[in-house]
């Protein structure tokens, strides 16, 4: 490691793409991390409240996935296997379907895509064209899911729209979501009624795909009955139901996936982020038995066969997943982190909190004003950052195993860094 990283971080403004972003929120040199802690190179220690953007949702180098992974790879086991058997997967798979699968009474295919996100959204675009022979995709306002060109196309935000650089984004309608359209409107209605009036100029669609709490978008949770009536609406007009739970699955919202407690089987489900369960690269798309009608490479990459990431992966379904202990100890974190959000919406003249378990933040009104917070909560010793169309979202996406101990400190830091930048600036009375 080169030495007196911190002093001397001109090598990324010289060498790295303009493209980078966390870092210039966050400028320092990281060296070492652990559980929901991060240190830098001055030796200095940070409370992590971003966790890889929830893909470190079991926290910094699990103590039994790191041993896992290290024998694996002392042994000489296969790292890359393109899509060929291997011992590996074998156990990774043989572990969702007996801890995932199997107790929610759930016949999903497991297609091991590309390593990213993005990835399972476009395999999962391409296969509801492939079966419906149609080209329209209903995705809905705020949305996020992905950059490639297919999952971009689906995405709202304007400004990761701008870097397709004019490129074609269409054969997609994008219609409100839910409480997009203010409190008293149900759009489920508009929605509906856009879609069975033939002169209404949207095409008849091969898929609805929407997040159940919408991660970069400004953590907009849909409601059980909104999920519900939109899976109903995609059966009766032939379509496909896709749920993006790259962000908002594997615990986050309190259960396995984000959409459980409303009762719906979508026809697909993406996976990404946490599902190695170490920060290692794997996503996945499930889909439903009777769906899975690709024919040998159809869809494919050169790495979907991470066979570092099935070894975290499977320690981290029988860790966390074999049981409810887990998924109860999610709901006591829930509601202590609703209550210590609560205290900081207390401090700022009309803020709300948003979302869902312990995907949750709080709407300051102002990206200025929470850009400042999450600045000044960094200088403190709080790794946090903003979300919403404006960033105006203080959102909260700890290790979903950090300790009430852990969640405290950062939640006093958080307070603190809010009060500071309320006594010192003119933002929120603005």
């Amino acid at each position: 490691m080169p030495k007196d990283m911190t002093d001397d971080l001109s090598v990324y403004a010289r060498r790295e793409s303009e493209a980078r972003s966390y870092c210039r929120a966050f400028p320092t040199a990281f060296v070492k991390a652990q559980g929901s802690e991060m240190t830098d190179a001055d030796g200095n220690t940070y409370i992590d409240f971003l966790a890889g953007c929830s893909s470190l949702n079991y926290g910094h180098n699990d103590p039994d996935m790191k041993a896992a992974l290290i024998d694996h790879i002392s042994r000489d086991g296969i790292a890359h296997g393109l899509d060929m058997h291997t011992d590996a997967k074998t156990a990774f798979l043989e572990a969702f379907e007996a801890n995932i699968l199997e107790p929610r009474g759930l016949d999903y295919k497991i297609m091991l895509t590309g390593p990213t996100g993005t990835n399972a959204v476009e395999a999962a675009m391409k296969l509801a064209r492939k079966i419906t022979g149609r080209r329209n995709i209903i995705a809905f306002t705020n949305g996020f899911h992905g950059m490639t060109m297919g999952s971009l196309s689906l995405t709202g935000n304007v400004g990761k729209r701008n870097g397709a650089g004019g490129g074609h984004l269409g054969d997609v309608t994008h219609l409100p979501y839910d409480g997009a359209m203010g409190e008293g409107v149900d759009t489920l209605q508009f929605i509906e009624a856009m879609l069975e009036n033939t002169s209404s100029g949207v095409d008849a669609p091969a898929a609805f795909i929407f997040e159940p709490v919408q991660g970069e978008g400004g953590l907009n949770a849909a409601s059980d009955e909104w999920m519900q009536g939109v899976a109903k609406l995609a059966k009766k007009l032939g379509a496909l139901l896709i749920v993006d739970d790259i962000q908002s699955g594997i615990g986050r919202t309190g259960t396995y996936f984000g959409f459980e407690k409303a009762g719906i089987v979508p026809d697909m489900v993406t996976q990404a982020k946490s599902l190695s369960g170490f920060g290692l690269p794997f996503a996945a798309l499930l889909i439903k038995r009777e769906h899975d009608i690709w024919k040998p490479a159809e869809h494919n990459g050169t790495f979907r066969g991470n066979n570092h990431a099935f070894v975290t992966a499977r320690v981290a379904l029988e860790k966390f997943w074999a049981d409810k202990q887990f998924e109860t100890e999610l709901a006591t974190k829930s509601a202590e982190l609703t209550t210590n959000l609560q205290a900081l919406a207390d401090l700022i003249p009309d803020a709300r909190l948003k979302g869902r378990g312990l995907m949750q933040g709080v709407d300051v009104g102002s990206g200025e004003l929470a850009g400042a917070i999450c600045a000044r909560a960094f200088e403190k010793g709080l790794i946090i950052e903003t979300s919403g169309a404006d960033d105006e979202v203080v959102k909260v996406l700890a290790p979903l195993t950090t300790s009430k101990e852990t969640f405290a400190k950062g939640f006093e830091i958080l307070l603190d860094a809010a009060r500071d930048v309320l006594s010192t600036s003119k933002i929120a009375a603005e």
